[in-house]
């Protein structure tokens, strides 16, 4: 198959810092302006995470170089690939690898990447659903899995989800309810409830219901997903049950963790870390695949809104102040 004749220019969002600081600027690229990689990708679309919104508004620590096109996450179709795994046309997705991080992102109409970054889409799925998932519902099922893994099951009593109107917590809820588990859902906007329990929550409680007071509460949880960290983390440590399972995948709460030792060694609680960003590749291709028959572009409409690439600045600070629940994609091409 020929390459496609492909445009001069292409429009990007660009991260620059110079003297009067960092800034978010919508930029006119060429493909010499990407960097490495075997894989031209046409992106489609991209989504808003957390974690790109710390990006997009200039917050330390996220961002590695400059100038940097942000976003973490991307799905789109092969132009050229010097790699046998992928031809002109395949649809592929990309989440982690430091992408919008440390490489260029998802923020832009074409990326070039390695194609051992990249995933296929699962058949019967497109672009907008693969971002209609992202990063944060990938990262979600990575979690669900860590619990079943290590021995949650529905029969084994209720399970928590921690930030729970958040892309991450919403997905989790929406996973754990459709396997046929007891989802209690946390969450610090009360008015997020009826949604949460559209999701297939059967509790919502508040953040304040999660305050850490004692090493070791009384048992409640047989699982958690949690996407908050600090003391919400430590007080879902202190109340999960005998060899429960803590997925740990965020730290909007904080990143420190006051605990102790006792859950671990008098209860054999697994306190399980889920690295979306590096997470091997076969284990990938499973999480896809387990996403794309539970979450079915029908489930994830009323959950999911998109919006254009010119919109993201604005999102970004919306997202960091807890204005955005569910899903947000991208939609790289549209004004």
């Amino acid at each position: 198959m020929s390459t496609p004749t492909l445009p001069p220019t292409f429009r990007a969002l660009r991260m620059v810092k110079d003297d009067a600081g960092i800034r978010p600027e919508f930029q006119q690229l060429t493909l010499s302006d990407l960097g490495e990689g075997d894989t031209l990708v046409r992106v489609q679309c991209s989504s808003l995470n957390y974690k790109d919104g710390l990006a997009v508004m200039g917050r330390p620590g996220v961002l590695r170089r400059y100038p940097i096109i942000p976003g973490i996450d991307l799905a789109g179709e092969v132009v050229s690939s010097d790699s046998t795994e992928y031809r002109p046309g395949d649809g592929v997705i990309l989440t982690g690898w430091g992408s919008g991080e440390k490489v260029d992102g998802g923020y832009s109409e074409f990326a070039r990447v390695p194609a051992a970054s990249l995933v296929p889409l699962p058949p019967g799925t497109d672009a907008v659903w693969a971002m209609s998932v992202g990063t944060a519902g990938f990262t979600a099922m990575l979690a669900v899995m860590a619990l079943e893994e290590g021995g949650v099951s529905p029969s084994g009593g209720e399970v928590l989800v921690t930030g729970a109107a958040g892309g991450v917590g919403s997905t989790a809820v929406r996973l754990l309810a459709k396997a046929g588990f007891s989802v209690t859902a946390s969450t610090g906007r009360p008015e997020e409830s009826d949604y949460l329990r559209g999701l297939g929550a059967s509790e919502v409680i508040g953040r304040g219901d999660l305050t850490p007071n004692r090493p070791l509460e009384k048992e409640r949880w047989a699982g958690v997903v949690d996407t908050v960290g600090g003391q919400t983390l430590a007080a879902a440590v202190a109340a999960t049950r005998t060899h429960g399972v803590v997925a740990a995948c965020g730290n909007a709460g904080g990143a420190e963790l006051h605990t102790t030792v006792f859950p671990f060694i008098l209860r054999g609680i697994t306190l399980a870390g889920i690295d979306s960003n590096t997470c091997p590749v076969p284990r990938r291709r499973a999480a896809w695949d387990r996403l794309a028959r539970d979450l079915p572009a029908s489930v994830l409409a009323g959950v999911t809104q998109r919006r254009p690439l010119s919109d993201v600045p604005a999102l970004a600070a919306q997202i960091l102040a807890g204005q955005v629940r569910g899903r947000t994609v991208i939609d790289v091409a549209r004004d």
